[in-house]
This record gives structure tokens, C-alpha cells and sequence, in this order.
């Protein structure tokens, strides 16, 4: 079987807070993943979205999987702190895209939502899959 026919292995890290809606996103982004061929092949859940690039960087420093996609959700609190938090959550996430050369999707909605908004980005998991798939085959493509 050639790399471009091989089946496409994707990790997920799930954030636990607000776990009613990225428990939607899950399975959502489970079910888009089967729909592309490819498989979720690992899930590491995290307390919150801040502790995504831990649990990312572990699973690039593995290499069993070939892209990790986020699911998470930062919702609008009385200060800035959503702000903060998306800003360097998708800076790290970037970085390390680059420094192990595996897409690394963002899956996570918001700053400054309300979580009806919240609710009604679910769908942003089946774009971030839709993306991992889609970068990895460019980069398969592409050696």
C-alpha cells in the first residue's frame, strides 16, 4: 500500500471543560473522521484548553499518530482571561506543528462566546478533522 493510500491516524485531545459541549464535538469529530477513512487511533482528555499543548506534544513525541486535532471551547468570563488563553493556546499548538511537522488543528471555538455561541460551534470539530486530513495528505503528496 502506498503512504498517499494509507489510512490517515489521528489524535484527539479533548478538553474536560465545559464537557457537555466538547463531548458533542467528540463525537462529532469521531464521526467526520470515519466519514474521511481515516481513524482515531488515540483520545487524551485534558482539564481545560490551557493544558492541550502538554498533551499534544506527548502525543507528537510518540509518532503513532499522523496529525492531533483539539476539541475545546473557551467561553467569555468577566475578564480578559478567555482572551489570554485562546491567544496562547493557538501560539503553542502552531509551534509545535512546526517543530515535529504534523498538522496540529485548532478545534477550538472562541474567545468571547457565550456558550448558546458555544453550542452552536460544535461543528468546528468536523473542520478541524476535515483540515488534519486534508494536511496530511498535501505532506504525503508532497514527498
Amino acid at each position: 500500500m502506498t503512504k498517499e493510500k494509507e489510512e490517515i491516524k489521528l489524535g484527539f485531545v479533548v478538553s474536560e471543560f465545559h464537557r457537555d459541549i466538547t463531548y458533542q464535538m467528540e463525537i462529532l469529530g469521531r464521526e467526520h473522521a470515519a466519514f474521511l477513512g481515516a481513524s482515531v487511533d488515540r483520545t487524551v482528555y485534558t482539564p481545560g484548553t490551557f493544558d492541550m499543548p502538554l498533551a499534544v506534544k506527548q502525543m507528537l513525541t510518540e509518532g503513532d499518530v499522523d496529525a492531533v486535532v483539539t476539541l475545546g471551547c473557551i467561553i467569555e468570563g468577566a475578564t480578559k482571561h478567555d482572551e489570554m488563553i485562546a491567544s496562547q493556546l493557538t501560539r503553542k499548538i502552531m509551534d509545535l506543528s512546526l517543530e515535529y511537522n504534523k498538522p496540529v488543528t485548532l478545534g477550538v471555538a472562541g474567545p468571547g462566546m457565550t456558550r448558546l455561541e458555544a453550542q452552536e460551534r460544535i461543528d468546528y470539530a468536523k473542520r478541524a478533522v476535515e483540515a488534519a486530513v486534508k494536511m496530511v495528505k498535501r505532506l504525503r503528496g508532497s514527498r
